[in-house]
């Protein structure tokens, strides 16, 4: 016959027991809106996007879609000996490449000047850097058509100058300038913003002691403030080379992927395929920038994490 102790403990555990039951019940309850909204716009397009990619599918196919055929690899495959699909990756190399360094450049040097140098106005001058990220982009790019057409405002301001402006966005080697300027325009305001909060948790104790050791503005910022930014840096180049990666309203409004497939994106690309009717490549292409956007966030933060 069991103790009275070993009873009252017995009774204990159960109400224990019961009790992280309940919790765990209610708390699966809190989660199923989330994990049914997960599993219906989220889960299963993924799925299914994956499944066409691996078949023939068209869209002369969506009345039937169990009567394509699979074909494995072949979509992936027939991507890498398309010369369109490797223009766009190119372009696309060449967003990141040059978007993410000028928008970090961009967006560091005007947390700086608002660190450090506008004491007055500053959240005047912080809401005006940060206004293009809230900006409608169809809107600016109607502007930024206007202006870089070859009699635009840009033109006009080259010849006062006495230059004769060439055609921005008519041009092959002119327009994906333009198109990355715009990029940079629209998301200099994010990095700035980030790399503000950074600067602003500094310790103040630790810049007075450099200046007290000696050290210039120039050495407290390459010796103090760029090693303590590095989170910071981290989080704002793996967000900007997402976006550049992904990049398809710029060069969709401004030049539709053109001249000649000059600014067309990987996601411009798939897009395309998926307008002409082709799901399976559409599919098998945005897969591709899938694992493109990974690999490179992966590499990112392999190459900053030991520094953070």
């Amino acid at each position: 016959m069991a103790s009275v102790p070993s009873l009252v403990a017995g009774m204990a555990r159960s109400r224990r027991a019961r009790g992280e039951r309940t919790h765990s019940i209610t708390a699966w309850l809190f989660l199923l809106p989330f994990m049914a909204v997960f599993v219906v716009f989220t889960l299963i397009p993924v799925v299914g996007s994956l499944s066409m990619s691996l078949t023939d599918m068209r869209a002369t196919d969506l009345r039937n879609p169990f009567s394509v055929d699979v074909v494995g690899l072949e979509n992936y495959l027939s991507l890498l000996v398309d010369a369109t699909f490797q223009r766009s990756l190119l372009n696309t190399l060449v967003f990141v490449v040059i978007g993410v360094p000028a928008t970090m450049l961009v967006g560091f040097v005007l947390a700086v000047v608002l660190d450090s140098v506008i004491r007055r106005g500053r959240n005047v001058f912080r809401a005006l850097f940060y206004a293009p990220v809230v900006t409608n982009v169809v809107s600016v790019a109607l502007i930024w058509q206007y202006a870089f057409n070859s009699e635009g405002t840009v033109n006009e301001v080259l010849a006062t100058l006495g230059f004769a402006g060439p055609n921005w966005l008519g041009d092959t080697s002119l327009a994906m300038p333009v198109v990355i300027l715009l990029g940079v325009w629209r998301n200099f305001g994010t990095a700035m913003l980030l790399f503000l909060a950074g600067l602003q948790a500094v310790p103040d104790d630790v810049r007075e002691a450099a200046s007290l050791d000696g050290a210039g503005p120039l050495r407290r910022l390459v010796s103090i403030t760029l090693p303590l930014l590095m989170p910071t840096t981290l989080l704002v180049s793996v967000l900007l080379s997402v976006f550049f990666l992904q990049v398809f309203d710029e060069p969709y409004l401004l030049t539709n992927g053109g001249p000649l497939g000059s600014t067309r994106s990987l996601a411009l690309y798939t897009y395309d395929q998926f307008g002409f009717g082709n799901i399976s490549t559409s599919s098998a292409a945005s897969f591709v920038l899938l694992v493109i956007v990974v690999a490179v966030s992966l590499v990112q933060f392999r190459m900053l994490r030991s520094r953070t």
